[in-house]
């Protein structure tokens, strides 16, 4: 593997990748209305060379690179989260910025630099003959990841019948390697109580004060979760809360909340769902406990439900696709630090339900991620294209 001839095949791109997600940036593409995304990506694949690009029925865009019998992939999803209060950013989240070492725009981070990394990382195996007989690429640009991280890759598994030796996912990684995240699950908690004047409310059962007795509980349970040494400790938060109530002048008659559950290794859903329907309040007030499930038609109009259930997922240290990402990161930028995500990502049904391996190295960081004035860089685009291009050589030797 000639390392500096990589290296400098990727710098040679940084215009046209800033150039591309410049593009895409301007774009407005949130969960479920990612269309003009899609297709302009699909239009870069075609431009640069990819043997097959196709739109799967879900809306997901797969370009495919050379012929080889081993396939690998780089997923990166293309949807954004919306712009918030727009008093917060400084500048247009989809004019965006470019200046001379950064691209800023809603998406630049997470994780619309991936799709670019990887399209033209793809491009430079190709310009320096590394393609042969023993892999071919998938280049993946997945939809309502944001909405419902891994629902993309359980139809490009189960429908698309697509499965690939392993999946680089390309979130960003602040620079380093990542093997592997929490996992989550969406849970509600619904109470029922009695509505009567709130004049004499002693004739009532009000839900929100039995619902405020489990808020405690469920405080206080975050603090006993399972810990492990590599992912950490298991979380479990309060995300929203609702009420009924014939009115303002009334006891409220219903209290639900959502609970927003992290998993770390060695914990499951049903654990999880076990936890939240055995705490002495839950058993009190005879709450129902549940899993959300997930049912919004994609930007095709294809509906495709699963329960809100996102699995942990480890791949080992020694793992052969974690040595190839080491191994190329090493021959050009030096002695990478291998981690973990903080957040989720579509690794939740690549691996984690369906076993497939992943290995994580994506240009941009964390903490832009669904924040205003989100930004990336330059040089973490080439950095990325030029690992990408040689990690599949490496990995078949």
């Amino acid at each position: 593997m000639d390392f500096e001839k990589v290296k400098a095949s990727a710098e040679g791109y940084e215009k046209a990748m800033t150039a591309f997600l410049r593009d895409l940036i301007a774009i407005p593409g949130e969960s479920c209305g990612e269309e003009g995304v899609i297709r302009r990506i699909a239009k870069e694949m075609e431009s640069v060379g990819f043997d097959k690009v196709e739109i799967d029925p879900m809306g997901n865009v797969l370009g495919t690179m050379g012929t080889g019998e081993k396939l690998i992939a780089y997923d990166a999803h293309i949807d954004t989260v919306g712009i918030g209060n727009r008093a917060n950013w400084t500048f247009d989240p989809y004019e965006g910025y470019e200046s001379d070492s950064e691209i800023g725009g809603r998406g630049a981070s997470d994780q619309l630099g991936g799709i670019v990394s990887a399209v033209y990382g793809a491009k430079v195996m190709k310009d320096l003959g590394l393609l042969s007989d023993r892999y071919r690429v998938l280049v993946t640009g997945t939809v309502q990841e944001e909405d419902c991280d891994g629902l993309c890759w359980q139809y490009i598994i189960q429908e698309d019948q697509v499965k690939p030796e392993f999946v680089v996912i390309t979130e960003p990684t602040d620079g380093n390697i990542y093997r592997g995240q929490r996992g989550r699950m969406e849970i509600r908690v619904d109470v029922k109580g009695i509505s009567c004047h709130g004049s004499a409310p002693e004739r009532g059962k009000n839900a929100i004060y039995m619902m405020a007795d489990i808020l405690q509980e469920v405080r206080e349970l975050n603090e006993r979760l399972h810990y492990d040494p590599f992912l950490g400790k298991g979380t479990v938060t309060v995300s929203e809360i609702f009420y009924t109530s014939p009115s303002r002048c009334a006891v409220a008659d219903g209290c639900s909340i959502s609970l927003d559950r992290r998993l770390t290794d060695g914990e499951t859903y049903q654990k999880a769902l076990e936890e939240v329907a055995s705490l002495p309040s839950c058993q009190k007030y005879d709450a129902q406990v549940s899993m959300y499930q997930y049912a919004r038609p994609s930007w095709t109009g294809l509906t495709y439900p699963t329960d809100c259930y996102f699995p942990t997922w480890v791949i080992p240290a020694e793992h052969a696709a974690t040595l190839a990402m080491v191994e190329s990161f090493r021959g050009m930028y030096g002695e990478p630090k291998v981690d973990k995500w903080t957040f989720s990502t579509n690794g939740v049904s690549i691996m984690g339900r369906y076993g497939i391996p992943c290995i994580g190295f994506g240009p941009g960081a964390e903490a832009q991620a669904h924040a205003p004035n989100e930004k990336t860089w330059k040089a973490d685009l080439v950095k990325c294209c030029a690992v990408y291009a040689a990690m599949p050589t490496l990995y078949c030797k």
